[in-house]
């Protein structure tokens, strides 16, 4: 579709097709950011559903602006065809903005807090609340979600086709029950069963989702692979019942005029209450029970036979996740965990292994090594990845005793070790943050072969985290939102109110693997327990949880904007207790892992089982399950396979 510039002249010769068909005063933007010192973040506007004929687009625009174009923008007219009165665009107004097909490519907010000027796209002689206008056809508007804060107000947040999330609409006078009311007029609101203050839009003509019917094969005889059929919709199924699955189909297939599964004009709803009377497949979890931690594996030769192979790999692992490992046993344990020992190898397999991958270093090292100055200058991509190199180098763990002072030699090995690596991997190269996951091992393993190929481990495990669409990012930070809506749905609902509901707070987290949060040493354990796969490979995800868990208190009680809350997450760095947090971590897996009738998406992200997935990034999205892509692995899952302490389906490798 891409941007209409003056829509309102240019999709029909008539102006008198163009109809207001919804207005509702009295909606706020609460922004991220003062208008000035003495006054509130808050904006107000209003909030419109404008028929344009062959376009229905839902508007918001701030109160100023209208006010400002009062005498020419809006007329109140009589509507011959249904005798209704909606107010009509006068035809000597031509506004100056834009119809945006997508947000994707314009994100409303990203991990700096930094946003576009306007998701509208208004004149640069707009208003400072113009700078927040914003217009979305309805045939672009994927799902909305209608949330009550803490302090009983509504709002709504409203998510595109494209992935990305419009700015929060909070309702300070009511209106959302209305605002419903009148979008069913021109789209399908699918109640989700997965949240009951969902509802997925979908156009009058279903033949789309007619054609998803037919590919999930719903009404064949057999219902044990009831899961596998429905991985392919994020929203269709759980594990709690068939009927509530049916449900959700035959109410997005129902007339216009009984979209939402009951007459038009009823919704069910006191004027700003949220809670639906809708099909709820909200997991009750159980209470959380409180874990213990355990003592660090501290004998390692009690786990060998005489040749040396590891006799009990999951023992090894359990005890390691419980505890971690004795700082004396890291630089040999580290060594299996990130598979450049096999378990099963003996002492003299892993002495044929350390030379031949000795062998294997040196000769990639001799090649960036041999590059003369004159080759180098005409080679601007090894010139890029030795810049950044040199410059991340310099700033890598510099506090630390192995890393600190001038010349050295820690930081010549940290060096060589990366530039290595980028002739092992050139495709993926160099990229910000993986001098980070080096520095403790090469701490660990004082070895330059060693570290080496203990990094090519490890980036098995988070290559995807640094590749450039950055697509196991979003992977990621969808599973963890997944995973907090259903351990705490007033927190989310608190994030979205402050356009934070991205979670993109968490990206560094999640990106190096909590490198900078935690003290040196504290690293050191938590990867260790990490690279157990316990209980899950999803541990990190788990692991945020408990971060915001810890931390839910002064989230919600607090009057935080965007910023803010930005601000406080930095600033726990350093500052968090480690074991707590694996507790925390580990009861919160036990809790969801408890739970009969937990959502199939949780359970997707916690490895307990292994369906044809579908991307997470489009919940309505179908794919082919024949096709080979079906058969493979999601871009965000590590490759080391999902085990569990107490479910254990799949038997665990090394990466």
């Amino acid at each position: 579709m891409g941007i209409i510039r003056n829509t309102i002249m240019e999709s029909s010769g008539s102006p008198n097709s163009h109809k207001v068909v919804f207005e509702k005063e009295g909606v706020y933007l609460h922004t991220s950011s003062k208008r000035n010192a003495d006054q509130s973040s808050l904006i107000p506007g209003i909030v419109y559903l404008v028929d344009r004929g062959t376009e229905t687009t839902l508007e918001w625009r701030p109160l100023e602006e209208v006010k400002g174009n009062a005498a020419q923008f809006l007329f109140t007219k009589k509507d011959t065809s249904n005798n209704e009165e909606v107010m009509t665009f006068d035809p000597g107004y031509e506004p100056d903005w834009a119809v945006i097909s997508t947000i994707k490519t314009r994100p409303h907010g990203d991990a700096t807090g930094s946003r576009p000027a306007a998701v509208g796209g208004l004149s640069p002689g707009g208003s400072a609340g113009s700078l927040h206008s914003f217009s979305v056809p309805l045939s672009e508007l994927h799902s909305l979600r209608r949330s009550r804060f803490s302090l009983g107000r509504s709002f709504m947040v409203l998510t595109s086709r494209g992935g990305g999330t419009f700015p929060a609409l909070h309702f300070h006078r009511g209106g959302t029950r209305g605002l419903l009311r009148a979008l069913q007029r021109y789209v399908i609101l699918a109640p989700s069963p997965v949240d009951n203050r969902l509802f997925l839009v979908y156009p009058h003509d279903s033949s789309a989702l007619s054609q998803s019917f037919d590919e999930l094969q719903m009404f064949d005889d057999g219902t044990h692979d009831l899961v596998s059929r429905f991985i392919q919709d994020p929203y269709a199924t759980t594990f709690g019942g068939f009927s509530k699955v049916t449900n959700f189909f035959r109410g997005a297939l129902r007339p216009p005029d009984s979209a939402l599964g009951r007459p038009a004009g009823s919704l069910g709803l006191a004027e700003d209450e949220p809670e639906f009377e809708l099909i709820s497949c909200e997991a009750a979890l159980g209470p959380r029970l409180p874990v213990q931690r355990a003592e660090p594996l501290d004998k390692w030769e009690e786990h060998l036979d005489p040749e040396g192979r590891v006799l009990n790999p999951e023992r090894v692992k359990e005890q390691i996740f419980r505890g971690g490992v004795s700082p004396s046993l890291r630089r040999e344990v580290w060594k299996f965990l990130l598979g450049f020992y096999p378990w099963e190898s003996t002492i003299q397999e892993r002495q044929d292994i350390l030379r031949k991958k000795t062998d294997e270093y040196f000769r990639m090292k001799v090649q960036w090594k041999s590059v003369s100055e004159e080759q180098e200058l005409r080679n601007s991509l090894l010139r890029g990845y030795r810049s950044l190199i040199d410059r991340d180098v310099s700033r890598t763990d510099r506090c630390h005793r192995f890393f600190s002072g001038n010349d050295n030699p820690g930081l010549t090995l940290l060096n060589d070790v990366l530039m290595t690596y980028c002739m092992y991997n050139f495709d993926l190269g160099y990229v910000q943050g993986m001098s980070d996951l080096l520095s403790p091992i090469l701490f660990i393993t004082q070895n330059e072969v060693e570290a080496f190929w203990c990094l090519v481990g490890f980036m098995e495990l988070v290559h995807h985290n640094f590749e450039e669409s950055q697509e196991a990012m979003k992977q990621q930070l969808i599973q963890l939102n997944i995973l907090l809506r259903t351990l705490d749905p007033e927190l989310c609902d608190f994030l979205d109110s402050k356009d934070s509901g991205t979670l993109c707070f968490c990206f560094r987290w999640l990106l190096i693997w909590f490198k900078r949060e935690f003290p040196f040493e504290d690293v050191l354990k938590l990867w260790e327990v990490m690279w157990t796969g316990l209980p899950c490979a999803n541990l990190h995800l788990l692991l945020a949880c408990a971060i915001l868990d810890s931390q839910r208190g002064e989230l919600i009680n607090s009057d935080f904007d965007f910023n803010d809350i930005l601000k406080h997450i930095n600033e726990l760095n350093m500052k968090l207790d480690l074991e707590d947090l694996l507790c925390r971590a580990e009861s919160i897996f036990k809790q969801l892992t408890a739970c009969p009738d937990l959502p199939v998406k949780v359970q997707a992200v916690l490895g307990l089982f292994s369906p044809v997935e579908a991307p997470l990034s489009d919940p309505s999205s179908q794919s082919d399950p024949s096709s080979p892509q079906s058969e493979s692995r999601t871009a965000d899952s590590p490759s080391q396979p999902e085990s569990s302490i107490e479910v254990l389906t799949t038997p665990p490798s090394e990466p």
